[in-house]
């Protein structure tokens, strides 16, 4: 039961999400937009059916299991969205003019990792309104910047994915005089700062 300090969030609202090995954040208030990812935990509640009421975690597929309509893809939706969703389903074969409601209990923040020549070396929560991705210099200043000996030419930037890990290799030098491009940093991206050759 959430404490009276902490915000309900409500159906239709969104938060920032999460990313590997970070905290879920419980009974805060849901970012403007949030889309729901695997791991976020949602309650389901349909007006005036209390057997249909359920609460649960999106499955690493990004689905729910719920009442009568058994696996349910909602990753990818905001709470609107799967509100809207789960009553067209409901109304297609079981209830007349369903109201439901979809609310965020618990999601967890999107991180990066930041290594090597960076004067905070660490992991970072993604910033409140940029949940799927920062720039790379951005992600930088995050970690208090360069060291004095570090090469901002010699950036590596390994990205998880299902199929096997991307390496690329970033020439950050050639973003900091505003010629535009920029690298775009993703949840779950470790960054190396490499070390300056003397």
């Amino acid at each position: 039961m959430p404490s009276p300090a902490t915000s309900k969030p409500a159906a239709g609202t969104s938060q920032q999400a999460a990313g590997s090995a970070a905290a879920p954040n419980f009974g805060a208030s849901v970012p403007t937009g949030y889309v729901l990812r695997a791991s976020d935990q949602v309650s389901v509640e349909v007006f005036g059916e209390d057997d249909l009421r359920t609460n649960g975690r999106l499955n690493p597929e990004g689905n729910i299991s719920v009442p009568l309509l058994g696996s349910v893809h909602l990753a990818g939706l905001t709470l609107t969205q799967a509100a809207s969703k789960l009553t067209e389903s409901y109304g297609r074969d079981y209830l007349v003019n369903p109201k439901v409601n979809v609310m965020l209990l618990s999601y967890v923040r999107q991180r990066f990792s930041i290594l090597g020549q960076v004067n905070r070396p660490s992991n970072y929560e993604m910033p409140e309104g940029s949940p799927d991705g920062i720039d790379l210099l951005e992600a930088i200043a995050m970690a208090g910047g360069y060291t004095r000996i570090a090469a901002p030419e010699r950036i590596t930037v390994r990205r998880h994915n299902p199929n096997g890990d991307q390496i690329f290799k970033v020439n950050a030098k050639r973003f900091t005089k505003g010629t535009g491009g920029g690298f775009l940093v993703l949840p779950g991206d470790t960054i190396t700062v490499g070390e300056s050759i003397f």
